[in-house]
């Protein structure tokens, strides 16, 4: 263990000293299985990016990346041990931790990755919805496990929202139940659900979309997950896999175009325009946010996370209280200078 953990603090230190990529060799890599929220689409380039050019590798660390369905899915995998790290929504992680407050191994956050939630309710214009007061009475659509939707109650009470009737779908069919007209409005990440209801014919123009973030609900969005396994016995790798991923990330701010590459690689059948877009998107929505430069990349507000965890303990009604203390973790974070990938406003 202290050879391995030697290899992956002296990569670690190569790859911030701008050493070349052979630093570790393939036999004494640390395999690290990182677990994705969704499928490979363009916000997967954030790791997809650092894996294709190496920084993994150079990092001393051995990763593999998969596809997910969903934030709920990537906790559960990583508390099992399937997994040792994944991105997932903060809402979930903490979901999680409140509802399972015996068991043994429960995934912690890292790092921040969407500073703000993607989350959006969005509705046609000819619906006549022009704000989130006008969605009282409405028929709002979405999958059960949509993190809009399990964060609507937040929303809901921050602009005195009367009751809403909920129609629940898988999520293919909900871009187009709403192009349809069988439900009025829907809940969904705006770069996922934006896109896919233009595959299906709506014009951007036509569509109205009222970010969380706009309408008084500050919480955080996805984040890096870690298992508590890696980070006693591994502590090192998880400094190492964040200092790789930031360097990837900066690629990925610079070249969102060519970071589609990385990810077509992975799913051939992907629309790289399309893709491009909802990376940039993504970007813009929830990477590159007021939040993200006030607080710095990948960290978080402690009074924020204190706020975002009570109100998910209320609108989730977990089985216990949500100690924010206990799903964050920040000391592993890369210097400021590697976190510092945000352009200029």
């Amino acid at each position: 263990m202290e050879r391995c953990m030697h290899t992956v603090a002296s990569a670690a230190l190569a790859i911030t000293t701008g050493a070349g990529l052979g630093t570790a060799h393939a036999a004494d890599l640390l395999p690290i299985k990182f677990q994705l929220d969704w499928r490979f689409e363009g916000p997967a380039a954030l790791f997809l990016t650092p894996q294709a050019k190496g920084y993994f590798k150079a990092a001393g660390l051995d990763v593999t990346i998969d596809a997910g369905n969903g934030s709920g899915g990537a906790v559960t995998r990583v508390a099992s041990g399937t997994y040792d790290m994944g991105f997932a929504d903060l809402a979930a992680l903490m979901e999680f931790h409140a509802n399972n407050p015996d068991a043994p191994t429960k995934p912690v956050a890292v790092m921040m990755v969407y500073n703000a939630t993607p989350a959006s309710v969005m509705a046609l214009k000819k619906s006549g919805i022009k704000t989130v007061t006008d969605l009282a009475g409405k028929k709002l659509g979405a999958p059960v496990f949509d993190a809009g939707r399990r964060a609507f109650p937040i929303l809901a009470k921050a602009n005195k929202i009367g009751s809403v009737q909920w129609v629940s779908m898988d999520p293919p069919l909900r871009e187009t139940m709403l192009a349809k007209g069988d439900v009025d409005a829907i809940t969904g990440f705006t770069f996922t659900s934006l896109l896919n209801l233009e595959a299906r014919g709506v014009k951007t123009e036509d569509v109205v979309v009222l970010p969380y973030p706009q309408n008084g609900v500050k919480l955080y969005g996805n984040a890096i997950i870690a298992s508590p396994k890696l980070i006693k016995e591994h502590p090192e790798a998880v400094k190492a896999f964040l200092s790789a991923f930031a360097k990837g990330m900066k690629d990925v701010m610079a070249n969102p175009a060519a970071a589609i590459g990385d990810v077509k690689a992975r799913d051939g059948i992907i629309n790289t325009e399309l893709e491009t877009r909802r990376l940039k998107l993504a970007i813009d929505t929830a990477i590159n946010t007021e939040g993200a430069r006030s607080e710095g990349f990948g960290n978080v507000s402690l009074p924020r996370l204190a706020l975002m965890a009570s109100q998910v303990g209320d609108a989730f009604a977990t089985k216990t209280r949500i100690n924010p203390d206990a799903v964050w973790n920040g000391s592993f974070l890369p210097s400021k200078a590697e976190l510092a990938i945000l352009p200029k406003p």
